[in-house]
Order: structure tokens, then C-alpha cells, then sequence
């Protein structure tokens, strides 16, 4: 499952790389060669709140099955797109078939692997995570360098080929715990993250007039509305009210919110900066991080099973404080007369924090879930992960634009890597107030 999850979310950051290329290659306009990737975005953060449900509706087998071929497919259709309008569909489409798949890979986890074998289980899911958000550039600049733009689409054809045949053979059939689907609150919800997070893509581009303001306020009554609606549903609801009893599901989601703005912002002005200003290719940019994705694949495993028998809190904040402490040295090296080399050592350290942070966060969200609710609960920690991520992209293009007005490129782009360093920041206080979660060694 791992294997499907990991070539969503580097489709997630891969296309940043190539958008010039994209541009230039079909003739488009900035603002459409923007949709390319918001298009995906968009498709994949709106749906993440009922996919997981139907998981629990239609079994999770079937919706990762689904959706990976779905994402498969699409891959291949945006290879051959000949015009920017079919390659903003096909990957519409792609973003899709990503929603219907990440939920269910940790929903399966939770009900598979009993709460003591489970830390092991959500450090693989933290290392597969915490390296796809440092492959997607480096692999879109090696793609990019060697060949055209469209391999970066073609190169998920194998992939999901070899993880359709490999989930349909060896992940388990597991029992349907949701009876049938509130359809009024798969509605509202839909409605209301759409105008939300439509509103928090669109904002720069349209200088946050009253239309974004419109369409976030949209947003936010649908989704207070659907939450009232929740509250007096009494079967099957969607967001089942009763996960956020939970007071270490509910700040480890607010926490895994933080992480996605941070993560999904930090590589933007260091690689505008890396590549204007210091003269690197793409490649050569995205290589300077590499080391924190060895350091992450490597830990994240030993570091998961480590929360089987021991409290994740201090580890978990640990990685938050070391991953914004990283953040914020890259924006101190960003300066044209030292040698951007440095970044190798930071970015060791930026692993590291890494490892430490995404899979002991998933263990303090998941520690106690109720088996039964673990699609909605699957859904809702990555649709928060998600919406961080999208109001990061569109709070980074905001102050990167802000500081440019101000300052020379190398200045804007070090002032800008302060943010995601200050978003992480704010994740350490949120999740320093984690109850103390009980392990394996404690029950025996």
C-alpha cells in the first residue's frame, strides 16, 4: 500500500519543478500552467473528508484498488495531453484516484495491527511520507534534465501497475463497518471544502478581493453546517463526532496541519533561491536535500518501532523542533556569499526531525481510534494534513510576493523560509500539550 501512497504525494511537489518546461512545451499562460498543479490539489484535498468513509462503507481494499488505477490511468492521459486545458483534466483526475487511496492506507493499519505491533506499522507510513516531499523535486529535476515533461507522468505507470497487482494479491479484505452513507453530509461537506480551499488556491491570484473572501466564508458556513448536521445524525455519520473525545487524535490533527504547511512550503524559495541567485540546475537544487530523504527512509522504520514501547510525545516533538530549527538555518544560509553547500549538513538534520515527526504523530492520533471509525478518522487526519498544505502554498506565494516588493531576490527568499520554520514552531506548542500515551510495556 505504501507504494501507491508514496507516487501520490510526490505527484504532489514533482510538476512544481517542471512548470516552465510545461509552459513553454504547450503554449500556456502562467495562470493556466498554475492549474496544472492546483487542479490536483484541489481534486485531491476536497474528497479526503468522505473517501475515508467509504472505505468503511465499501471496504478499503476495494477504494485503494479503485483509486490507484484511477491515478494510473490519468498518469498516462497527462503524458499525452497535447493542450494545457486536457492536462489540468487529466490531472484533475489524478488528484481523484489520490483521495481515494491515502485513507485507506492508514485506515488499513489501524485495523490490522494491534495497538502494540502498530508504531512499526505508522514508521514505515512516516518514512514513506516523510521521503516522497523530498523525491518529488529531486526526481522531477533528474526527469526534466534527462528527457520531457511528460515522463514525469509516465514514470507512474509502471509504478501503479506493480502496486495494483501487489495490493490486489497481498493486502487483506477487511469487514465493512459502516452500514450506508449520509449523502446530505457528503454533500455539504464536498460543497464547503470546495469553496474553502478554491478560495485559499485562488487568493493571490486574485488579489484576495472580495471573491476570496466570499468563497472562504462559503466554505466555512457549509463546513459549520455539516458539523451541526453531524451532531444530530445518529448513524453512520460521516465525521463521527465522538473521534474528537480524543484529545490526542484531535491535537495530533491540528499538529499533522502544521507539518503539511511546513513541509510542502519549506522547498519552494530555497529552490527559487538555489536556482536564481546561486545559478543551480534543477537537478543540482534538488540534490542539496537529498540528504534529508536517506536519513528519513532510514530512521523513520526503527524510530516507529520504537513507539511500540515507548511514549511518542517527546520524540514527536523532538522531530517538529529540529524539522523548524533546520528550516529556519536554510533561511540563514541564503545569502549570496555563502556556499549553499552547507545545506547538505542541514538537510541531514532536516531527516532526521523528519523521521522523528510523521509516523510517532500518526502513533499519538491512532494509539486509541476505534477500529470501526478508522476510515473517518484516516480521513479527517489527512484532510487537515492536506489543508495545511494548501493554505501553506498559498501563504508562502503571499509573503514570497510580499518580500520581492521590498527586498533583492536572495533577502525575499530568506525571509520567506521563515514561515513554514514559524508554522512548525507553532506545531511544537500545540503538541506539547499530547496526554502521556499508553504503550505496549504499560498494558503488560
Amino acid at each position: 500500500m505504501m507504494l501507491g501512497f508514496f507516487i501520490i504525494l510526490v505527484d504532489s511537489t514533482i510538476v512544481a519543478v517542471a512548470i516552465p518546461a510545461i509552459a513553454a512545451d504547450l503554449d500556456a499562460s502562467y495562470n493556466e500552467v498554475i492549474w496544472v498543479n492546483s487542479s490536483y490539489l484541489l481534486a485531491y484535498a476536497v474528497p479526503l473528508l468522505i473517501t475515508g468513509r467509504l472505505g468503511d462503507r465499501f471496504g478499503p481494499k476495494v477504494l485503494y484498488l479503485a483509486g490507484l488505477a484511477l491515478f494510473t490511468l490519468a498518469s498516462l492521459a497527462c503524458g499525452l495531453a497535447g493542450t494545457v486545458q486536457l492536462l489540468i483534466i487529466a490531472r484533475a483526475f489524478q488528484g481523484l484516484g489520490g483521495a481515494m487511496l491515502s485513507p485507506q492506507t492508514m485506515s488499513v493499519m489501524i485495523r490490522t495491527f494491534p495497538p502494540a505491533q502498530r508504531g512499526s506499522a505508522m514508521g514505515v507510513w512516516g518514512a514513506t511520507a516523510g521521503v516522497a516531499t523530498v523525491v518529488g523535486p529531486l526526481l522531477g529535476g533528474f526527469v526534466l534534465d534527462l528527457g520531457g515533461w511528460e515522463w514525469i507522468f509516465f514514470i507512474n505507470i509502471p509504478v501503479g501497475i506493480i502496486g495494483l497487482f501487489l495490493a490486489a494479491k497481498h493486502v487483506p479484505t477487511l469487514p465493512l463497518t459502516a452500514r450506508r452513507l449520509d449523502w446530505l453530509g457528503v454533500a455539504m461537506s464536498a460543497a464547503g471544502m470546495f469553496c474553502l480551499i478554491l478560495g485559499i488556491q485562488e487568493g493571490e491570484a486574485l488579489n484576495w478581493d472580495y471573491r476570496v473572501a466570499a468563497l472562504i466564508v462559503m466554505g466555512l458556513v457549509l463546513l459549520a453546517v455539516f458539523m451541526v448536521w453531524q451532531s444530530r445524525t445518529t448513524r453512520d455519520q460521516l465525521v463521527p463526532l465522538s473521534l474528537f473525545d480524543d484529545r490526542n487524535f484531535t491535537l495530533a490533527s491540528l499538529t499533522i496541519a502544521c507539518v503539511g504547511f511546513g513541509v510542502s512550503t519549506f522547498a519552494i524559495p530555497w529552490m527559487i533561491y538555489v536556482q536564481q541567485v546561486q545559478g543551480l540546475t534543477p537537478t543540482q537544487a534538488a540534490l542539496l536535500i537529498l540528504p534529508s530523504g536517506v536519513v528519513s527512509g532510514a530512521l523513520s522504520p526503527r524510530i516507529g518501532k520504537l513507539t511500540n514501547t515507548r511514549d511518542p510525545k517527546p520524540i514527536a516533538l523532538c522531530g517538529l523542533t529540529v524539522t523548524a530549527a533546520s528550516i529556519a538555518a536554510s533561511a540563514l544560509i541564503a545569502h549570496p556569499g555563502i556556499n549553499p553547500n552547507w545545506m547538505l549538513l542541514i538537510s541531514v538534520f532536516y531527516g532526521l526531525g523528519n523521521s522523528m515527526m510523521w509516523g510517532p504523530l500518526s502513533m499519538i492520533a491512532t494509539r486509541n481510534l476505534n477500529p470501526a471509525l478508522a476510515g473517518a478518522g484516516s480521513s479527517i487526519y489527512n484532510t487537515l494534513r492536506q489543508v495545511g498544505a494548501v493554505i501553506g502554498s498559498a501563504a508562502i506565494a503571499a509573503m514570497m510576493s510580499a518580500q520581492l516588493a521590498q527586498k533583492p531576490l536572495a533577502a525575499a527568499m530568506s525571509t520567506s523560509l521563515l514561515l513554514p520554520a514559524a508554522v512548525l514552531a507553532l506545531g511544537v506548542v500545540v503538541a506539547f500539550f499530547f496526554a502521556k500515551t499508553r504503550t505496549w510495556s504499560d498494558n503488560t
